[in-house]
């Protein structure tokens, strides 16, 4: 079996993801009406399953969806995915779990009337792991001109849906000037985030953090760093409104994510920041670590995979 083979389980049928499934009518496919999570575990264990399967659910209602199935129905399904995954991949380590559910099929047409079933889909694959120099060193961001961040008055980025197209286009020109990801403004000029990722810094000893009405996904880990982490480190963490003109100030950046928790950044559009051993992003990433043993401890029978 190759080390690249990801399991995959289309509304509770188990197949290698890599196999043709759904509908050529599938909403998902066809417009991104779909909504959509990922966990992650450490030491076998599901992190963070109630903050997620909220934000869910929350996306859902937003989107005037029904969820097909309870908390524990879901957890059932992952657990024979992942329980599929790892005897066809051999892969014992830690894994990312990603849920999408859509409004289904139906004939072609926006009216979301014409949708016949609400449909998952599951995906099991090892957890993506940063890398030592990573770590270490840090990666680079480029600020997006060309494009800015969707208005919260339009599609309010803190729904976690299927449209991507505005993260993934002003991700091409960050990727074009040479940057690892992009840093997004709003129609105001403020900072909101990456592609994929919530965005902190650091000044004076303080992480500061775009605010959600600036228009940004409500990340799970921003959360945990704003309530648990930050507190439990002794760090002050709060949400403040940035522009690009801030960046100069600023003596550390980070990203903030479910998979990698905190993502040291280097460098902005020639910005230079402190990355590795005795910064406070540092300090942050161990209060997770923290955090990730405290949840085992308290989940690892009720949530193991």
């Amino acid at each position: 079996m190759s080390a690249s083979y990801i399991q995959a389980n289309i509304n509770g049928t188990l197949q290698s993801a890599d196999q043709p499934a759904i509908s050529p009518l599938n909403r998902g496919f066809l417009y991104g009406d779909a909504i959509y999570e990922v966990w992650r575990t450490h030491r076998g264990v599901i992190f963070a399953w109630e903050e997620h399967w909220v934000r869910l659910e929350n996306s859902a209602a937003a989107l005037f969806m029904d969820l097909p199935f309870t908390r524990a129905t879901m957890l059932t399904e992952i657990r024979r995915t992942v329980e599929a995954f790892r005897a066809a991949s051999g892969h014992a380590g830690e894994l990312y779990i990603r849920l999408q559910v859509s409004r289904g099929a139906g004939p072609i047409g926006l009216d979301p009337g014409l949708a016949d079933r609400t449909e998952f889909v599951l995906i099991v694959q090892p957890k993506p792991t940063l890398s030592e120099d990573a770590l270490r060193l840090g990666i680079t961001l480029s600020v997006a001109t060309a494009l800015h961040r969707n208005s919260p008055d339009t599609l309010n980025p803190a729904w976690k849906t299927g449209n991507y197209l505005n993260n993934i286009l002003c991700l091409r020109e960050a990727r074009a000037r040479g940057a690892n990801e992009v840093l997004m403004t709003n129609l105001s000029g403020e900072l909101t985030e990456s592609a994929v990722c919530n965005v902190a810094f650091v000044r004076n000893q303080e992480v500061l953090t775009p605010p959600l009405a600036v228009g940004i996904l409500e990340g799970i880990t921003r959360g945990q760093m704003l309530r648990e982490v930050g507190p439990a480190v002794g760090i002050p963490v709060r949400e403040a409104v940035l522009t690009p003109a801030d960046l100069s100030s600023m003596e550390e950046c980070f990203l903030l994510s479910t998979t990698n928790d905190v993502q040291p950044v280097r460098a902005i559009d020639g910005h230079r920041y402190r990355t590795g051993e005795g910064t406070v992003s540092r300090r942050i990433k161990q209060g997770f670590a923290d955090l990730l043993e405290d949840s085992y401890a308290r989940y690892r029978t009720e949530l193991a995979v």
